[in-house]
């Protein structure tokens, strides 16, 4: 068994959004992946990504969306996003949002252009 403390957590952040890692093939988890998300408020991302494997997002507080033209979700609301379908978070309300995230370790990440972007240092 891994246990990873709250203070020993690898953090990363992008503009507008921070990482908090609970589980990753560095932190012990050879197939998964999970991380705390927070979205700053009014926040959406800048363009949309696809991933080749599902992807899970709870919301823990806040109103996201996570796909372009997707649904507002509120605490305690989950999403699916299936394998090529494309992600874009938008945070809709002026508080920060937190989501926790699981996929599985290994997966591959397209651009909007079909660019394959390198794993995230969250999920190495």
């Amino acid at each position: 068994m891994t246990v990873v403390r709250e203070a020993d957590r690898l953090a990363f952040e992008l503009p507008g959004i921070q990482f908090s890692v609970y589980a990753s093939p560095s932190l012990g988890s050879a197939g998964l992946c999970a991380w705390k998300l927070t979205v700053e408020g009014n926040f959406a991302s800048p363009e949309s990504h696809v991933i080749d494997t599902d992807e899970l997002f709870m919301v823990l507080s806040g109103s996201v969306s996570v796909t372009p033209d997707g649904e507002v979700l509120k605490a305690g609301d989950a999403a699916i996003v299936s394998a090529g379908e494309p992600i874009s978070v938008v945070n809709h309300g002026v508080e920060p949002a937190q989501l926790h995230v699981a996929i599985r370790s290994g997966f591959t990440v397209k651009g909007e252009d079909g660019s394959t972007i390198p794993t995230p240092p969250w999920a190495v």
